[in-house]
């Protein structure tokens, strides 16, 4: 399986000592800050815009001297160039717009599709985006081949499907965007695993593809968090979907099996403050040795409770109704405590 515990005590090489940054990353990520601000470029952006550069080598560098698995990587970062836009501009109104671009995505290999209008926390600093609106796309993962992640030289299975939804996702953001274009609107694409102008977790949340996990990847009501992500931004109209909460958060509060399984031990049992949000967030400084040490972990999307098939449909009838529960509890102490404060008002006096 390639599968290290989360009991084992990790240390980073020598290798990586001699390379790491004297920065923390999680200081170029904003943790414990409380103020808002655009995420910083980091690892996966150009490296003369971090310090992250020779880390980043090694990480492309370790399993990947497999051809066949820098070949589905290179693979990813193909595309076709984007199409001129039409000159003649097609009206329709956004709804159209967007069941039309939804059954275009979901044709052209997306699995999952979301649209919102663009924030200004979505996009990374020192970058700009034009477009007022992201489309959001999902790619699934093939659990039998994830589950047997982190890989080694031996058993390059899992990093080899990460490769493959990667280049999934690369061609469908690239096809939707020239889709667009052909309708006289403009569209750019932001597939993985190269990162670039915009940030693809918040809008994929605010869209409605799932919630943020304690492991710092998202996780879908379908896919669990087996599952890639790529976007397109656009001018053109489009009706927004909307979140879905659905008790993933509250399940992650409970549930240990990422943070047990996390060799380097970077998923903490609790959120902290990032850029004035309060998020799951994993230890970069920690989490990074091990990831570029191996080539793509992803050991905690592949125990995740909610990625094996199967599962989902049980927790979320669970979460639905520990909901229930809580919403019942909550208004019966709020009746209780309304009772309280009426009985103890004087004669006369107006109840609020």
């Amino acid at each position: 399986m390639g599968r290290t515990s989360g009991t084992t005590a990790y240390r980073p090489s020598d290798a990586y000592l001699a390379i790491k940054p004297e920065v923390s990353g999680n200081v170029i990520n904003g943790l414990g800050e409380t103020a808002p601000r655009r995420a910083s470029p980091s690892f996966w952006h150009p490296p003369e815009l971090h310090p992250f550069g020779a880390v980043r080598e090694m990480a492309s560098e370790s399993v990947r001297v497999d051809p066949a698995v820098r070949a589905v990587f290179a693979e990813a970062h193909q595309h076709p160039p984007l199409d001129p836009i039409a000159a003649r501009q097609i009206v329709r109104p956004a709804a159209e717009w967007t069941d039309a671009a939804r059954d275009f995505a979901l044709s052209h290999e997306a699995d999952l599709f979301g649209a919102v209008p663009m924030q200004d926390h979505y996009i990374v600093d020192g970058y700009e985006i034009a477009e007022r609106n992201v489309i959001v796309l999902g790619v699934a993962h093939d659990y039998e081949r994830i589950r047997k992640l982190p890989s080694t030289a031996e058993e390059t299975e899992g990093v080899m499907d990460v490769g493959v939804q990667y280049a999934r996702g690369t061609r469908s953001s690239f096809a939707l965007a020239n889709w667009i274009r052909a309708q006289g609107f403009s569209a750019h694409a932001y597939p993985g695993p190269k990162a670039d102008a915009l940030l693809l977790i918040p809008p994929a949340i605010d869209a409605g593809l799932g919630e943020l996990g304690k492991h710092g990847s998202m996780i879908n009501r379908t896919y669990g968090s087996g599952f890639r992500l790529a976007g397109v931004t656009t001018d053109m109209p489009l009706a927004c979907t909307q979140p879905d909460i659905f008790g993933a958060d509250d399940f992650c509060t409970g549930c240990q099996v990422c943070t047990n399984a996390c060799p380097p031990g970077a998923i903490g049992p609790e959120k902290q403050t990032v850029r004035g949000v309060e998020k799951w967030y994993v230890d970069f400084d920690l989490c990074i040795p091990y990831f570029a040490e191996n080539a793509a972990c992803g050991l905690c999307i592949a125990v995740c409770p909610w990625t094996r098939p199967g599962v989902a449909e049980n927790l979320l009838a669970k979460m639905a109704r520990r909901r229930e529960r809580s919403g019942a509890e909550r208004a019966g102490a709020e009746r209780a405590g309304a009772e309280q404060a009426g009985a103890r008002l004087p004669d006369g006096a107006p109840a609020e």
